[in-house]
């Protein structure tokens, strides 16, 4: 194993890391600490308690591999897969062996049953290690199954009531705001910007909160400061190092894609 760990670390230049992303704090040591013995090499460099959070640390990080729960509150560990994409090495753990179990085996993605047994992570590890010695692309095949975890686990759960109304501060007067009329709504200092067809108002919810809260089908986040009406996206423009801007239908604003989010515009 330190023969493989040495011929990785020459070939990526620098010490191999990794990311946990679950929102059971209990999880996140138990897997920690049994890296840490299995895999002393690999350094963790960061954890996450939601998918937005493993969106935000990993662009900072930039890590090797993502150890994913698929069930996070908010964003889930298979969107937040989406939004890496290729760039890491993906290892999804889940209570539910449903999962695609037989195309995991196949080493489209691995997993990883809760409870974590160490027996099971030692293979994972020893699969991540030949993945990194043969210079596999992070992720390659496995969009069709992602497409197919998405689908069970909208089966799974029912959906969830949105945000219809947004009660903020108008003037000296507060207002209920339907969210069809917000075209956009932007991070500001200690509070959140909504812009909406009746102009500007400041809200205290912050944009986690409101992405857990809107509907995903009207409302997208872009920047980890920004949610987006998609019914006003008017264009997008793409801008370098896999960023975009986002031009609004009869508003003058310009709204930033961070490389995290650019995948829900490609087909724009």
């Amino acid at each position: 194993m330190k023969q493989i760990n040495a011929q990785i670390t020459r070939q990526i230049n620098r010490p191999i890391t990794a990311l946990i992303a679950d929102d059971e704090p209990l999880l996140r040591e138990h897997l920690r600490f049994n890296l840490s013995r299995l895999w002393p090499e690999l350094h963790i460099v960061d954890e996450a308690r939601n998918g937005h959070e493993a969106i935000e640390m990993f662009d900072i990080h930039q890590p090797d591999i993502v150890f994913l729960d698929v069930h996070m509150p908010g964003l889930n560990g298979i969107e937040a897969a989406r939004s890496i994409a290729r760039r890491a090495h993906i290892v999804f753990f889940t209570a539910y062996e449903q999962y695609a179990v037989q195309a995991f085996e196949q080493g489209a993605i691995d997993y990883l049953i809760k409870p974590i047994m160490e027996a099971r992570l030692n293979d994972t590890i020893t699969r991540l290690q030949q993945r990194m010695v043969q210079a596999n692309e992070p992720g390659a095949g496995y969009d069709a199954l992602l497409d197919r975890m998405a689908n069970d686990l909208r089966q799974r759960n029912p959906p969830r009531h949105h945000l219809q109304w947004i009660k903020a501060s108008v003037g000296n007067s507060v207002r209920l705001i339907p969210v069809e009329q917000v075209a956009f709504l932007r991070a500001d200092d200690k509070y959140t910007l909504v812009a909406w067809d009746g102009g500007d108002a400041l809200i205290r919810k912050s944009i986690r909160e409101l992405s857990d809260e809107l509907d995903p089908d009207r409302f997208a986040q872009t920047h980890r400061s920004v949610i987006v009406n998609l019914h006003y996206v008017a264009g997008v423009t793409r801008g370098m190092n896999e960023t975009a801007e986002l031009q609004l239908r009869g508003r003058p604003e310009v709204l930033p894609v961070s490389r995290s989010y650019l995948h829900l515009f490609r087909q724009m």
